[in-house]
């Protein structure tokens, strides 16, 4: 067997065993799934770590055999609440992106909105003003041809955590990357998250 086959294959079980991780145990992070899935394949060579879409199409696909009625309801139940949330902060341009836009939220998903202002501070004192508590941190994210670092907040939603990433206005026109040569994330408006749950 050649060894690029070779390692083709490691790369397949390790995506497989990931995408078991993220199901089963809630795992969010692709990072942490891919070493963890590596590690107990006993496959530490890091260099032959599938990629984040390979991970996630082995997600879907075993999400897809063994869990499809529960992955339909818990999405659709957690892109009720998106869109609940999206409602209450309609004044900050509200972006559904991540797992749950994705659809292949496991049982812990976090809810993660991008909200568009040039007032940053806006949403800290709505959060204030309606007696919400929160974690304040930062995320870096590559936009608009730069690496910025952002304001996050995170609530508590009636037991499930969501993200709110605080990005300008004008970020709305670029791509927003994680890291320059990655995938874009993707975004949906209010309307757009309407129309998935009609479906």
């Amino acid at each position: 067997m050649s060894r690029a086959r070779i390692r083709d294959d490691v790369r397949s079980a390790i995506a497989v065993q990931a995408a078991r991780l993220m199901a089963e145990d809630g795992i969010e992070d692709y990072g942490l799934a891919k070493r963890k899935a590596a590690r107990q394949l006993g496959l530490p060579d890091t260099g032959s770590l599938p990629n984040n879409a390979e991970v996630e199409a082995a997600l879907r696909q075993y999400q897809e055999i063994y869990l499809p009625d529960d992955q339909r309801r818990r999405v659709a139940a957690l892109r009720e609440q998106a869109l609940e949330l999206m409602h209450g902060l309609a004044e900050f341009n509200p972006h559904l992106a991540g797992s749950v836009l994705s659809g292949i939220a496991g049982p812990y998903a976090t809810i993660q909105l991008q909200l568009y202002t040039d007032n940053a501070k806006a949403v800290e004192l709505f959060l204030i003003d309606r007696g919400m508590s929160y974690r304040s941190g930062e995320s870096r994210l590559f936009l608009g041809g730069e690496m910025r670092a952002v304001p996050v907040f995170t609530i508590d939603d009636d037991g499930v955590e969501a993200e709110l990433t605080v990005l300008e206005t004008r970020d709305l026109r670029a791509p927003v990357r994680a890291t320059p040569e990655g995938r874009i994330i993707e975004r949906a408006k209010t309307a757009i998250v309407e129309t998935l749950l009609e479906r």
